[in-house]
């Protein structure tokens, strides 16, 4: 049996598992311990014991708790309620002013959470019901939510990034940096298509009337508010990468410190905090068992010899360019992205696409950039896009699935404009991390 043939059916299973409804580091693992067995015996098994004991040894893994604890402690006190107000009077007297104003809420939200469902609960319970009862159009808005709480998984602290340093053995310092610069210009293109959308058509962004009756002594103190998450993320960062603390010690000062702005905010609650902590808890173990069968399936490829087979493929056997294998993998995750969500994405193709990346000649660190975008991207694809879903389930009744999926359409079309400015100019990505690390 050819190492082609294997690697197909290996995919080909752990799909069908997949589509059984079979969790994602059940289906993964599975598949993985099924065929380290077949193909080697019982000396098979040491492959995923082997996976285990070097993910009980990942340093860095700590990273992932001490992000979603400080995530869940932001949202879960309510500080971006304040963010959303200082947007409020600031923007409200300008055309689409409150639209433009909540993608600088997700951006700010971002850099506190590094979650894009996070983002999503947070715009869809604040921003969005403010919007409809200023008159705001509910097509736009409803994407306007939607757009902007993908950014969540793109800006830093991104926990998807981590992930994708861990599997990709990459830094997430660095990843972390390529990060901010696309985040950034994805953000500026949304506001731009804002505007100008609200500048042709005023009706779909009036004007807030009363934004000026606000006095100046109140939109200052809000200033301090959306300086808060930018606070946490100097204290968290700047001794990072000034070379003064570890990732894990850094990520430990992220979450101390939101913990302690939310107590001083008196935000902070007996029941908040453990409900935070529960979910952090949650969450963390959904991470390690999913990262356990990345490693296990990824071993029993390297065993296999199948990335060197599947790469003879694209580029002996059909003859591909390896750009014309980049955009055949990116287009993969948009199919996929119909029906998983970024994590159970990237765990399915890392063992295969990140080798046959580095092998092409394509830096990883940027690969790691444009991943994240085309998952953003694949969120929010019809049919069945993870953010889609999330939005029915958090919208007001008089926003239906039609108006779902047609509010989306503008802003896929914003981000695939800015995934081709990346590919085409990767020093919008690779620029700050090789400024800031001398690479």
């Amino acid at each position: 049996m050819s190492q082609e043939f294997i690697a197909i059916f290996m995919f080909a299973l752990m799909m069908l598992m997949l589509f059984t409804g079979q969790r994602v580091f059940g289906a993964i693992g599975a598949v993985a311990t099924i065929a380290a067995l077949a193909l080697w015996g019982t000396g098979g098994q040491d492959i995923t014991f082997s996976a285990a004991m070097k993910l009980m040894k990942w340093y860095p893994l700590l990273t992932l708790p001490m992000f979603i604890f400080m995530g869940y402690v932001l949202s879960e006190s309510r500080l971006a309620d304040d963010l959303y107000r200082m947007f409020h009077v600031w923007m409200g007297p300008v055309n689409g002013g409150l639209a433009i104003g909540t993608i600088g809420l997700m951006v700010l939200v971002s850099a506190m959470n590094g979650l894009s469902v996070a983002g999503m609960a947070i715009g869809a319970t604040i921003a969005l019901p403010e919007l409809l009862r200023r008159g705001y159009d509910k097509t736009m808005v409803t994407g306007v939510i939607q757009a902007g709480s993908s950014l969540g998984i793109l800006v830093p602290p991104s926990v998807v990034l981590v992930l994708y340093a861990m599997i990709a053995r990459q830094p997430v310092g660095q990843l972390w940096l390529a990060g901010i610069l696309p985040g950034l210009l994805m953000a500026g293109l949304f506001i731009v298509y804002i505007w100008l959308r609200c500048r042709i058509q005023p009706q779909l962004g009036p004007a807030m009337e009363d934004a000026h009756e606000v006095p100046w002594s109140e939109k200052i103190r809000l200033l301090g508010a959306g300086a808060l998450p930018l606070i946490i993320f100097a204290a968290m960062m700047v001794p990072f990468v000034n070379g003064w603390t570890s990732l894990v010690e850094s990520s430990a000062i992220g979450a101390l410190t939101a913990l302690v702005v939310s107590v001083i905010k008196r935000r902070m609650t007996w029941k908040i905090f453990e409900d935070c902590t529960k979910q952090t808890l949650a969450i963390s173990c959904m991470f390690m068992w999913i990262i356990l069968a990345a490693l296990g399936f990824g071993a029993v490829f390297d065993g296999l010899g199948a990335v060197k087979a599947i790469e003879n493929l694209f580029t002996e056997q059909l003859g591909l360019s390896p750009w014309m294998i980049l955009i055949l993998m990116q287009l993969s995750f948009i199919v996929m992205g119909t029906f998983l969500d970024d994590t159970a994405m990237l765990v399915i193709v890392a063992p295969l696409y990140v080798p046959l990346v580095g092998a092409l000649g394509f830096d990883l660190i940027w690969y790691g950039v444009l991943y994240t975008i085309t998952t953003q991207i694949a969120y929010m694809t019809p049919p069945f896009g993870y953010n889609l879903f999330l939005m029915r389930a958090m919208a007001p009744p008089e926003i239906g699935l039609r108006d779902i999926y047609r509010s989306i359409v503008p802003f896929v079309g914003v981000m695939v404009l800015a995934l081709i400015i990346i590919m085409v100019f990767p020093d919008i990505a690779l620029w700050l991390p090789g400024y800031v690390y001398g690479n």
